[in-house]
């Protein structure tokens, strides 16, 4: 139905945008602290930016992309994430060749096909920043310092930090081989997806989701044991900066992401106040990612994290976001002369930067009182014959009903010092 938003999408009406508003606020405040800059991407990619960047054994690239042909015969895609969009703008506006590291954020809507539930729909909303440029520790460090330090500014304590490394192509070909040999046996049980992956990706079958496959790769070998000299170092690296910063982690050998660009690096948040064991926010390095979607070799590391499922965790948390305060002053009238005296009050008012409302149904006066209580307007400023006369409003508290007279050309000034 026309009148109904599509299976898996959600309108934000006004009673609750103000939340939104206030972690977006938050979360560009500490990007500022940090050093990461705002970048904003289209909303919908070239499809072989994702299938190349994603990778086409992923959940994602398979079976979750939203995918079209435009009217040149061109296929698009909605984008499913935001790394990769970043990284093509990286490349194409030649950032790499300023001086690095170069440091994103970005605050974004994304697409994917899958089944709705709570703080997971089809359009979902994501924060994500990206470092370019570095391939030291202490970036990675920074970027999983920095989503500790805003999960703990937005009230999540209730969250707990597992890291991993997942290597890197010279690595993993042993890994690949030990896991292909151990899965040979069960081939048959696997599900057709992770049958797919025992060839292209077979590391990726770790981190299926079918009960059946879950049970066959217990025992499995795991790539933190096969890691090269290079790779062992970073991890070890990376945990000693962890250290330094005061941040407490587990190390989680089964963590592998969902998408095929990481290496090294893989990191999660979760928690079990979303339900069943969820993550919050999760990300990684990915060394070659640039390089795979035509720029030059470039490192790069970051997270994205969900705003629907922070959303949901600080709710189930009691974590209060304040409201603001809709309406400073609302301007009751009397009269057409009234009227004429209120619009002109009203326009020098807000232009002063107060919030000021006014009726437009022409109620009488006791329902324009009845409309600013519920707006929530902090003052009504009530304008007559007589306070025209006078050169003067009655200013009314709305809290305490306390009722005085202010001349009109000081108005703003009273209503900005009880601001303060």
């Amino acid at each position: 139905m026309v009148t109904s938003a599509p299976k898996g999408t959600k309108d934000i009406l006004p009673e609750q945008v103000y939340k939104w508003q206030y972690v977006e606020e938050k979360f560009a405040e500490l990007c500022e602290r940090y050093g990461f800059k705002e970048i904003r991407t289209p909303v919908f990619e070239h499809t072989e930016l994702f299938t190349r960047g994603v990778g086409d054994t992923t959940d994602i690239v398979q079976k979750e992309m939203y995918t079209f042909e435009d009217h040149g015969h061109r296929s698009i895609t909605l984008k499913p994430e935001g790394t990769s969009p970043a990284v093509r703008a990286f490349i194409e506006h030649k950032q790499y060749a300023e001086v690095q590291p170069t440091k994103y954020y970005y605050v974004t809507p994304c697409y994917r096909y899958e089944k709705p539930q709570a703080g997971r729909l089809r359009e979902f909303h994501q924060f994500g920043i990206e470092t370019f440029g570095t391939g030291d520790m202490l970036a990675d460090a920074e970027v999983i310092c920095f989503a500790n330090d805003f999960l703990g500014e937005m009230g999540v304590t209730d969250i707990r930090l597992r890291i991993n490394s997942v290597g890197c192509p010279e690595c993993r070909k042993k890994h690949r081989e030990a896991l292909k040999d151990f899965l040979k046996p069960n081939y048959d049980k696997l599900c057709n997806t992770c049958k797919d992956r025992y060839e292209r990706n077979p590391m990726r079958i770790i981190d299926c989701k079918s009960p059946e496959c879950q049970e066959i790769v217990k025992g499995a070998p795991m790539m933190i044991d096969y890691l090269c000299d290079d790779c062992r170092e970073a991890f070890e690296d990376l945990q000693k900066n962890l250290d330094a910063l005061g941040i407490e982690y587990e190390v989680d050998p089964t963590i592998v992401r969902g998408l095929d660009y990481y290496t090294k690096t893989a990191f999660e948040f979760v928690t079990d106040a979303i339900g069943a064991q969820g993550t919050v926010c999760g990300g990684g390095r990915y060394d070659h990612l640039v390089e795979e979607v035509g720029g030059p070799p470039i490192p790069g590391v970051g997270f994205g994290l969900g705003i629907e499922r922070l959303l949901l965790l600080m709710e189930n948390l009691g974590v209060e976001i304040p409201e603001p305060d809709a309406v400073d002053a609302f301007i009751a009238v009397m009269g057409d002369e009234a009227k004429a005296c209120g619009l002109k009050l009203l326009r020098e008012l807000r232009q002063k930067g107060l919030r000021v409302q006014m009726d437009t149904l022409a109620r009488n006066v006791k329902g324009q009182f009845k409309y600013a209580n519920r707006l929530g307007a902090r003052y009504t400023v009530v304008i007559g014959d007589d306070e025209i006369k006078a050169g003067v409003v009655s200013l009314k508290e709305m809290a305490t009903s306390e009722q005085r007279e202010v001349k009109m050309e000081n108005l703003a000034e009273e209503l900005i010092k009880r601001e303060e």
